[in-house]
């Protein structure tokens, strides 16, 4: 072999090498940063009403949480129910503000997940059913069977207070569930605050939704009371809660979701009202969703 290509192919290995070389440190920088990455709760919770304002208003939460926990937290949008329940199993959200549905679903789907804050109100909870003026229907102690031929609409399907509790309540009062009692085809507005608005349009003659949405709406003049009628209230039941992924533990150190719950538990009322509507925070646990549990199971909502 001559001298000339002998060489050249000694300097092409040494580059080969040093490339390799390279490559293999810079593998290694990198899992080196994975591994010392500073971890995030990230919190998020169920789109159940315009979700465009939400991280503006969930960021007292934040700011309060990051202050008590010396930590970083983020908030971030759910696009719909089921996204919000998808994320919480791969760990990409580690607390969210769940309604009861959604939170049986995603603490069956993890385990170790739990219940660890609900609102003040929340044990509690209550749907209510609204029309149109134009129908003529009243509010009664009775629930209104005269809906079984108006044009009706629920919230999300994945929704405990404007779907399955609505649900729940229409069975156990004509023996039928809603698509052998209703006449015509139930329509799904997606949003507590887009059935109040559709009913109120009359784009639907009646609807059900939750008590604190239609409240707020008529509290800051989005709704008129008087042509969007509240015809029934539901008994009460369990509904939102923060559940917390098991993550948590171990991204932050064993006992962290005792000290979150703690911290969202101190967070006063401004905050509480700010991010979820609610006067203030008490503690939950899974069993206070039981009853949940047993309706979703009953209508089929939970496998």
């Amino acid at each position: 072999m001559k001298k000339s290509t002998l060489l050249k192919r000694t300097a092409i290995a040494a580059v080969v090498a040093t490339t390799l070389s390279q490559c293999s440190k810079s593998d290694t920088t990198t899992a080196t940063q994975d591994d010392t990455k500073e971890p995030v709760l990230v919190i998020s919770s169920i789109p159940d009403s315009k979700t465009t304002n939400l991280s503006e208003k969930f960021q007292p939460l934040v700011d309060h949480l990051a202050k008590e926990l010396d930590v970083k937290v983020e908030f971030q949008n759910s696009v719909e129910y089921t996204d919000s329940v998808e994320k919480f199993k791969t760990g990409d959200f580690t607390l969210v503000w769940y309604g009861g549905l959604t939170g049986v679903r995603a603490r069956a789907a993890v385990e170790g997940a739990n219940a660890i804050a609900q609102g003040i109100e929340d044990p509690n909870y209550k749907s209510y059913f609204i029309a149109n003026a134009s129908t003529g229907l009243e509010k009664s102690d009775e629930f209104p069977l005269a809906i079984k031929d108006l044009t009706f609409t629920f919230g999300s399907n994945s929704s405990t207070s404007g779907f399955m509790m609505p649900s729940h309540f229409i069975k156990e009062n004509s023996g039928k569930m809603p698509d052998d009692f209703f006449t015509k085809p139930v329509a799904f507005s997606g949003a507590h605050d887009k059935t109040a608005l559709q009913v109120a349009q009359g784009n639907f003659q009646a609807g059900a939704m939750n008590y604190g949405t239609y409240d707020s709406m008529v509290a800051e003049g989005k709704i008129d009371p008087e042509v969007c009628r509240i015809i029934w209230v539901t008994p009460p039941y369990a509904d939102y809660n923060f559940t917390a992924h098991p993550k948590l533990n171990e991204q932050f150190g064993e006992g962290f979701v005792e000290k979150l719950q703690a911290a969202i538990l101190s967070a006063s009322e401004e905050v509480a009202k700010s991010a979820v509507n609610r006067s203030g925070f008490v503690k939950a646990e899974n069993s206070d969703y039981k009853g949940i549990e047993d309706v979703a199971r009953a209508l089929g909502e939970l496998r």
